[in-house]
């Protein structure tokens, strides 16, 4: 495995959002809510600014709806993601 970086909920909740580099170079964003939903996305583009990519994570963590606020703020910031 490579690089990583993960963020909790403030909340107090059991929710975790991360992104990490596999073993391919490729940058994944990992969704887990602590309790039996973990899902992962890769990033589609090579150009995403890891800045960009963590404020994103940042926010959507704190959000109530943590993957739907992903997806919002990730559109924000033209980062485009598939699910595996």
């Amino acid at each position: 495995m490579g690089y990583q970086n993960g963020f909790h909920a403030p909340n107090g909740g059991a929710d975790f959002l991360g992104y990490r580099r596999n073993s391919k170079g490729m940058t994944e964003v990992v969704y887990d809510d602590g309790v039996n939903r973990r899902m992962i996305w890769r990033v589609s583009g090579q150009n995403v600014r890891e800045a960009d990519l963590s404020a994103a994570l940042g926010k959507a963590v704190a959000a109530l709806r943590v993957v739907p606020a992903l997806i919002t703020e990730l559109k924000k910031r033209a980062i485009a993601i598939e699910r595996i």
